[in-house]
């Protein structure tokens, strides 16, 4: 780990956000290369995995963006007040992700085409999967760009090791989302190769997100607790909306349940141990 800490010490804060997101980017297609060695994927398995996943975000939300960021307002905002900015960022998040679900056309995993969401399209049903899975790197890669910039501005509860784990944490659950959306679409029939490149490229919007939330935090200091608590709020509405319910969907409930503890003890152990 210290390797890893040097390395990234030495590199501009839009850079760590960058080769942070594309570790996060190339776990998520390694999830999806799972289609070159299984036509189809346990629906149990599935189950847990994506409960780990809601696991892992809901913990990243709080230990390593709520809780810096209150932390951070803590310095120029009164004591006992300081839950105000990380409130209206959260809230901002929500509504946010909130937004785009309502007028983004998408479709969540093995749903029906007659339940796609967002505006009315004639896409397809592989272009509104890749959407769906969109939605939920957007906020990935803005919480890990947010993290590092954090730590360039020297804020307190920003660190460089937390920042890391952050992005580990993050790529280590994109990786059942490359899978869950590259194994379905196998299933629909397309070639190995086609299904594995809709995968991974459902994971591209998160450098991109990454390098804009590093910008913005060192553009305007002040936002940061603002944009940690929006990060947090954009995550959480995601598990709520569509990862837990899609985990619960099958009546795997206790397997999908333990997936989502395993998940949350994980990212918190990689948050304190590292951070």
């Amino acid at each position: 780990m210290d390797v890893i800490i040097k390395f990234f010490e030495g590199q501009h804060p839009i850079i760590q956000g960058l080769i942070a997101t594309i570790f996060t980017w190339a776990v998520t297609a390694a999830g999806a290369a799972v289609v070159f060695l299984f036509r189809d994927l346990n629906r149990r398995l599935l189950d847990t995995l994506l409960g780990f996943t809601g696991g892992v975000m809901l913990a990243a939300s709080f230990w390593s963006l709520l809780n810096p960021a209150l932390e951070m307002a803590g310095v120029t905002w009164k004591a006992g007040w300081q839950w105000v900015p990380v409130g209206i960022g959260f809230i901002l998040g929500a509504l946010f992700i909130f937004a785009l679900d309502q007028y983004l056309p998408h479709l969540h995993l093995n749903a029906p085409m007659e339940k796609r969401e967002g505006v009315k399209t004639d896409w397809n049903r592989t272009i509104l999967l890749i959407l769906a899975i969109t939605l939920h790197n957007i906020p990935e890669g803005l919480a890990v760009g947010v993290a590092f910039g954090a730590v360039a501005e020297g804020l307190p509860g920003a660190d460089l090791g937390g920042a890391i784990a952050l992005a580990i944490g993050i790529g280590i659950q994109d990786f059942p989302e490359g899978l869950a959306v590259a194994v379905p679409l196998r299933r629909y029939g397309l070639s190995r190769a086609k299904a594995f490149w809709w995968g991974q490229l459902s994971g591209v919007v998160e450098p991109i997100a990454g390098v804009l939330g590093v910008a913005l935090v060192l553009l305007a200091q002040p936002l940061l607790p603002y944009a940690l608590a929006f990060a947090a709020g954009a995550m959480i509405y995601v598990v709520v909306e569509e990862v837990i319910p899609e985990a619960q969907s099958e009546k795997n409930t206790d397997r999908a349940t333990l997936g989502l503890i395993f998940g949350f003890v994980l990212m918190m152990a990689l948050d304190v141990g590292l951070g």
